[in-house]
């Protein structure tokens, strides 16, 4: 006699984007280093080929998002026959805590890094605590 038995399979959470694209071509998350300090979070993105202008850093409702938009430059009297450096955009985004003074955020782009500086708030960083003794 066969039985009626069922695998349930958990399916993991995805994270769904909140907006379409309309820009076509290939999208590629940067590979981000994340530091902490006693002071703030240091994340360190690496994103080459952006210019100043391309670069777009946005908080809202607590989500810090990061892109960059690469133009690819070919010259016009060439035409490219082989390519091994795949060209596109970056995204890549982060929700905050209430632990991050979200008013001081800072970011810096230096050859090909984007660097933003997220100061904890007060109430977040560590402190020493005296003992008092008898």
């Amino acid at each position: 006699m066969a039985t009626n038995e069922k695998t349930i399979q958990k399916k993991e959470t995805e994270n769904i984007q909140k907006t379409e694209r309309t820009r076509s071509g290939r999208v590629f998350t940067p590979a981000t280093d994340i530091i902490e300090t006693n002071n703030d979070i240091v994340l360190l993105a690496d994103m080459p080929g952006l210019t100043k202008e391309n670069i777009d850093v946005k908080l809202e409702n607590n989500q810090l998002t990061i892109q960059g938009y690469v133009n690819p430059e070919i010259p016009k009297e060439y035409l490219l026959s082989y390519s091994e450096y795949d060209v596109g955009d970056y995204y890549r985004a982060f929700t905050l805590s209430d632990t991050i003074d979200q008013g001081k955020i800072e970011a810096e782009y230096k050859n090909g890094l984007l660097l933003l500086r997220l100061p904890k708030a007060e109430k977040a960083k560590s402190r020493q605590i005296a003992v008092n003794v008898d």
